[in-house]
């Protein structure tokens, strides 16, 4: 899901569920009561109110969740904690007590209701499993065929919401894929201008979205989004330099130091042209700083050690080790060899040298991509980016 959407939707469900919650039990153990049945009101043990306590430090989890942009994670603390304190306090309430068992509360069938929103199959099934267990678990221990009901409801409401869960999950990949299409277009047209200024770098941008995204798979910590959003932006890392001069950008000659200045402003310029650009904005540090040095030596804006983003890290071994390996108009290409003993010795100096050890495990596979580049043929874009 989109993380602002994501956003939206989890604060909503929490306001909802809140609402809900409380204002069924004040119904039921209050209202009803007092005006319909005429018993007496209130919970039915001291008990009741572990699961508020619960509730009530879930909600600063929840803000401190959404300051660190990890908002999937708050409908899953939400839903853990109040399982676990309603079936706790369910066994507290009635376990050895005569009085019959009658618990529950609506707000069951919202948070199965409220599945299809989240897109989330994992958390489907773990919703419809630990709500149904709970009734199952506390009808075995407190011997009661109550549960039975709460079961039978639950379980419909179960099966509307896998349907529909299913038909919105069927929207998503269609909107997303037809989305996707259309970006894998424009970016074979912006790269496809950028290849007619400067012939010498023909298929530079894909061989360093390739080398790099195989290096970001060993890191191991980038979601599929989040490897396709990478991936474009490494193909697009060099698009500012449409703004160069040609006289400066095929010089056969070694560049002046006021020519050089120029080139330097490629990265500013590309990543302002694209910075709101959806699918590639998250990862938009790759385009604005794969020049920047570990030691705090590169451009555009000296940043030093990890005050580089991450990818952009991931992206400046890419990017050297292909512009070593690739001919262009003032020298050859350099053996495979020679470029990995170059990377090698620029560890903590131009590179992250954490990064650079991660290198040197995915060196075969930069070397087989190497041997095996259509160097001739004009190239594709990778179809399936988180394989």
């Amino acid at each position: 899901m989109i993380p602002h959407e994501e956003k939206q939707t989890v604060k909503w469900f929490l306001l909802i569920s809140y609402i809900i919650l409380i204002g069924y039990d004040i119904f039921y153990y209050y209202l009803v009561p007092e005006f319909i049945t005429h018993k007496e009101s209130g919970f039915p043990s001291v008990f009741w109110y572990l699961t508020y306590i619960v509730l009530l430090i879930v909600i600063p989890v929840s803000i401190y969740l959404n300051k660190v942009n990890k908002q999937s994670l708050i409908k899953y603390v939400f839903f853990i904690s109040y399982i676990f304190s309603s079936f706790l306090v369910d066994l507290l309430t009635y376990y050895g007590r005569t009085e019959s068992y009658f618990s529950g509360n609506v707000v069951e069938v919202f948070l199965i209701l409220s599945l299809p929103l989240f897109l989330n199959s994992k958390y489907f099934w773990l919703v419809s499993l630990a709500v149904a267990a709970k009734y199952v678990i506390i009808g075995f221990i407190l011997n009661t065929s109550y549960v039975i009901m709460p079961i039978i409801l639950l379980a419909i409401s179960s099966i509307m919401s896998y349907f529909l869960l299913v038909r919105f999950q069927g929207y998503v990949r269609a909107i997303s894929t037809s989305y996707d299409n259309q970006l894998e277009g424009i970016v074979k047209g912006v790269i496809a201008t950028l290849e007619l200024k400067d012939p010498y770098t023909r298929g530079h941008s894909e061989r360093v979205a390739n080398y790099a995204l195989l290096l970001g798979k060993e890191i191991g910590n980038l979601s599929k989004e989040q490897q396709k959003s990478f991936y474009y932006a490494c193909l697009l890392h060099d698009i500012g330099k449409v703004n160069i001069p040609d006289q400066i950008l095929m010089k056969p000659e070694k560049l002046t130091n006021e020519e050089f200045d120029i080139i330097k402003t490629h990265p500013v310029v590309g990543a302002e042209a694209v910075k709101n650009v959806d699918g590639i904005k998250d990862s938009i540090c790759v385009i604005r700083s794969h020049h920047e040095r570990w030691d705090g030596k590169g451009y555009p804006e000296q940043l030093k050690g990890e005050e580089i983003p991450l990818l952009a890290r991931i992206s400046a071994i890419a990017d050297a080790f292909d512009a070593m390996t690739s001919s262009r108009s003032y020298r050859e290409a350099m053996p495979v060899e020679e470029a990995y003993r170059r990377i090698i010795d620029g560890q903590g100096s131009q590179f992250d040298p954490l990064l650079v050890e991660e290198f040197k495990k995915v060196y075969p596979e930069w070397v087989k991509f190497h041997k095996t580049y259509p160097w001739t043929k004009k190239w594709e874009l990778l179809k399936e980016v988180g394989s």
